[in-house]
């Protein structure tokens, strides 16, 4: 009886895992279906419920990275492909998921990632030619990538060389100007001591008009006493007369 249950259940079992592989068939062609229509959401939907069925299908993880890349959802695309490159063994397999493995980091613009990538792909399909011509394309443009970044940087350290080159000519024309201007109070400070020491008793003329000024002021005040003097004297001998 135990035998009997245990053959029962085998072929319950497998029956359920045909079952599962016919429903994942039947997803992926109806994914591919809507991919060749460039449906690419409603195959991303039918490729994703046939990895539902089986997780390991490599070829629903395959294709749903190609729709993935198609709606430029490129790290997602890139997590498919690097599952089927980590669990196929089929060498042509292997090269069409490391060659999709560079056409993400391809656009993306990172080309040293594309480079190992596509030797990846012609290392398990040797006579890839597609895979060759992206490689050599890939090559070129890390190069030239490279060489703009090199001119940048080229631009950028001539660029701070003339700043600093402008900054020390601007210091040196300050300097310039301050000891000039330097010179110059140095030499009328130099001239006002050689006046003052050939003529130590002449007087500027600013204290000449008030040394002047002065006089003129004593001199109308004493020319206003002696008239107020003699008023009071006429007064005085008017006065003297009348008594």
């Amino acid at each position: 009886m135990k035998r009997i249950f245990l053959i029962v259940t085998l072929l319950v079992g497998c029956a359920s895992i045909s079952m599962a592989q016919k429903q994942v068939r039947k997803d992926i062609r109806e994914g591919n279906k809507e991919y060749k229509q460039e449906n690419y959401t409603d195959a991303e939907i039918d490729y994703r419920r046939a990895l539902e069925s089986n997780a390991r299908s490599n070829d629903a993880a395959y294709n749903l990275g190609n729709a993935l890349y198609k709606q430029e959802k490129l790290q997602e695309a890139l997590e498919q492909y690097q599952s089927v490159v980590n669990n196929e063994t089929d060498k042509d397999k292997l090269s069409m998921a490391w060659h999709n493995t560079g056409n993400v980091f391809m656009q993306a613009g990172d080309y040293a990632k594309s480079i190992e990538a596509y030797k990846n792909a012609l290392r398990n399909k040797p006579e890839d030619d597609e895979a060759r011509y992206n490689l050599a394309l890939a090559q070129k443009l890390l190069e030239d990538q490279q060489n703009e970044e090199q001119n940048e940087d080229q631009q950028q350290q001539q660029q701070e060389q003339e700043q600093e080159q402008q900054k020390d000519q601007q210091q040196d024309q300050n300097k310039d100007q301050q000891q000039e201007q330097d010179n110059k109070e140095q030499e009328q400070q130099e001239q006002q001591e050689q006046q003052q020491q050939q003529n130590p008793n002449e007087m500027s003329k600013e204290n000449a008009d008030q040394i002047l000024e002065a006089l003129m002021q004593d001199e109308k005040d004493t020319q206003e006493k002696v008239k107020a003097e003699q008023m009071k004297q006429q007064k005085q001998r008017k006065t003297d007369k009348n008594w």
